[in-house]
């Protein structure tokens, strides 16, 4: 995926010519439909096929986040808050003096590579977290380092030596740290608070977090190899490149594995550790017992969101292997491409709806849903918002899975690949508005002049029957693709005003699948790089990648990229506007164009949203009621993580990881980043 989006931004860039169960326990304007909920038909209650494994009894949990979680002066998680609505009750920095927003310190943590040597590039997404008086970061070395949150000092450095090579990505990566408290914490003991982080060879480290000392009676002094439960198609470590959702006494573990190798991978599962010792209490599976010799991962790779009233844990499940040819996993898999909602003492599913079915696109439920209640017909309902690759907003009822918003099931175009046999329909979601059109875009004027024609000539010869279009072998459109939509920042939420805010991506490619017969005879000519892909295993390979023309430009009409607001008590669209820019040699590509974003947005209570994520190196405060840029500023590389903003000692501060991603361009750095008024303004 990596090589593939690497190749896309070299295309983006040049155009300076012209301008990615089972329990083991864009337009502007008004959008006026406000259709009602008609489909609960894919709703699965109970069990849907899965089983739990379970460890030691677990404790009941309810009630509400743990204190040092729920302080409005933190930002204690990777997405803010349990309920992923990356959103701070922050007003010291408001649309009117945002403008005067300075830094105040940066930092370099030395963790980084531009894979010209022996470590590989860096991909660096982390979140910092800001609790216990300080800001943690989580490096794409392993590394854990506690700084000053007001000066960026360094307080103490964890270093787990962990292996730099990267078994399950192209790149190093990380999206950083989580964080646990005891109820009552004992003075003069340690591990009473203590941070995590996760490794690609599948280590979770946990430290006492004022000291940075290893917390020896968890695990095995100090680390839990959660590999030792990889047992069915092992072939790549269960990789923990996310931190672990933490909730009360218990850690939330999913894991990444290795995109469109293998028919038959490891099959998804999640654990939830004791947070204190380490041991597992239960696993989830999201794939049945007689299914998974012959597929596998269905994983979460993402972060999770919990209603900390009821604890029940929301999971996004991704696609089952192998991605793009589903002819041999033709059973119903309930659970594969959908959010799911377990029960967090158990790990038993409460209910589960599947987004996409027979996922042949590698759709993957990328993103924690967002929880908010929204007051619709005189009630107040308690929601969640899931984005999704497909650039639809499922809008559910987080207590049954029903839609709030309909979810129709629409007849799809069928496969004509022998073998294969796609869904004949597909759950689509026309109101809220989608972020990413139902309709390929077309080819772009400028870049056909450029190819001669060549855009649409290709365009024209592929598949191209809408949103579902399966891959072929002739070669099929694919818009969004698996790296179209919204990625793993999702949105951001402001509670109190029932707004929620998305960035999403506009990418079209081509999905061809090769016979296994072809695919061995390019390999043995060494003409199997560049977009192919084995699926070993499988009856086909796949070929994919952008649709570009000779120069390396986007064959399609931009906007590249986009960010909008919904009010979703109505489910009306408020705005809609193009992000970020393409940025080559010094000239910016036009602002109508947007770019291509990774990471996601924040809101504070003042009316900023506040974002990173885009090609050109620019962090930002946009007004929440416009869309409008108010303020932003040049940083060393991508900020394609989750901002985080605090309050420490009465004054606001928002806190960037600038670490980039080869997905956007090949531009790395190591820098964190901190933003604040000048001291006069912010003592007002």
């Amino acid at each position: 995926m990596h090589k593939l989006m690497l190749a896309f931004a070299a295309g983006l860039l040049s155009t300076a010519v012209a301008a990615g169960a089972a329990t083991d326990a864009a337009n502007n304007g008004d959008d006026s439909d406000n259709g009602s909920a008609d489909n609960a038909q894919n709703t699965t209650t109970g069990k849907a096929g899965s089983w739990t494994e379970t460890g030691p009894a677990a404790s009941q949990t309810g009630g509400g986040a743990d204190p040092w979680m729920a302080s409005p002066n933190s930002w204690a998680t990777f997405n803010g808050d349990l309920e992923d609505q990356k959103y701070s009750p922050a007003n010291q920095i408001t649309p009117d003096n945002v403008d005067k927003l300075k830094k105040v310190w940066e930092y370099h943590t030395g963790d980084v590579s531009d894979g010209s040597g022996k470590v590989p590039m860096t991909v660096w997404s982390a979140t910092p977290l800001f609790v216990n008086d300080t800001l943690y970061i989580g490096t794409p070395f392993y590394r854990i380092i506690a700084l000053n949150p007001a000066t960026g000092k360094a307080k103490w450095k964890f270093n787990p030596h962990a292996e730099l090579k990267a078994l399950t990505q192209p790149d190093m990566k990380n999206r950083g740290v989580a964080y646990w408290q005891a109820d009552d914490p004992k003075p003069n003991q340690p591990c009473q608070k203590m941070v995590y982080i996760g490794t690609m060879d599948a280590k979770l480290y946990a430290v006492d977090a004022d000291t940075g000392l290893k917390c020896p009676n968890f695990g095995d002094d100090g680390v839990v190899d959660v590999n030792q439960w990889n047992t069915t198609n092992n072939k790549w470590p269960l990789s923990l490149l996310q931190p672990p959702t933490v909730y009360h006494n218990t850690l939330l573990i999913g894991w990444a594995g290795k995109d469109w190798a293998y028919q038959a991978a490891p099959p998804g599962t999640v654990f939830a550790l004791d947070a204190r010792t380490g041991k597992r209490k239960w696993t989830f599976h999201a794939l049945p017992k007689d299914v998974i010799k012959k597929t596998g991962t269905a994983n979460v790779w993402a972060s999770m969101s919990v209603d900390p009233k009821t604890g029940i844990v929301y999971i996004p499940v991704s696609s089952p292997s192998p991605n793009f040819y589903g002819g041999d996993r033709k059973e119903k898999l309930p659970l594969a491409t959908s959010v799911t909602a377990l029960d967090i003492d158990t790990g038993k599913v409460v209910w589960s709806r599947q987004l996409v079915h027979h996922d042949l696109w590698d759709y993957d439920t990328q993103a924690p849903p967002t929880l908010m209640d929204i007051h619709k017909d005189g009630k107040t309902i308690p929601a969640l918002v899931q984005t999704s690759k497909q650039g639809y907003l499922y809008v559910l009822n987080r207590k049954t899975g029903a839609p709030i918003y309909p979810i129709k099931e629409q007849p799809v175009p069928k496969s004509d690949v022998p073998g294969e046999q796609a869904s004949p329909t597909q759950p689509v979601v026309p109101y809220p508005k989608p972020v990413i059109p139902d309709h390929s875009p077309g080819a772009y004027w400028l870049s056909n002049i450029v190819s001669f024609g060549s855009c649409s000539r290709r365009m024209n010869s592929l598949r191209n029957e809408g949103k579902f279009t399966p891959p072929s072998l002739k070669g099929s459109m694919a818009f969004p693709p698996s790296v179209g939509g919204s990625e793993w920042g999702g949105g951001a939420a402001d509670p109190n005003k029932g707004i929620f805010v998305v960035n999403s991506s506009h990418v079209a490619f081509e999905y061809q699948l090769i016979k296994r017969a072809d695919y061995k005879q390019k390999a043995q000519n060494g003409e199997s790089g560049g977009g192919y892909y084995a699926q070993a295993g499988a009856r086909y390979a796949v070929k994919l990648g952008p649709l570009l023309n000779w120069a390396g430009m986007p064959c399609w009409k931009p906007p590249y990229g986009t960010i909008a607001a919904y009010d979703m008590n109505t489910g009306k669209r408020l705005w809609n506007e193009p992000f970020g820019q393409v940025q080559k040699f010094g000239f910016y590509m036009p602002k109508s164009w947007g770019s291509v974003t990774i990471g996601g947005p924040v809101i504070t209570q003042s009316g900023l949203i506040f974002i990173g994520a885009s090609m050109d190196s620019r962090v930002r405060a946009l007004d929440l009621k416009t869309g409008k840029v108010l303020w932003r500023s040049k940083v060393d590389a991508p900020a394609v993580s989750i901002p985080a903003v605090y309050n420490y000692k009465g004054r606001e501060y928002v806190t960037f990881v600038v670490g980039g991603n080869s997905i956007l361009m090949p531009k790395v750095s190591d820098q964190v980043v901190t933003f604040a008024l000048p001291k006069q303004d912010s003592d007002d």
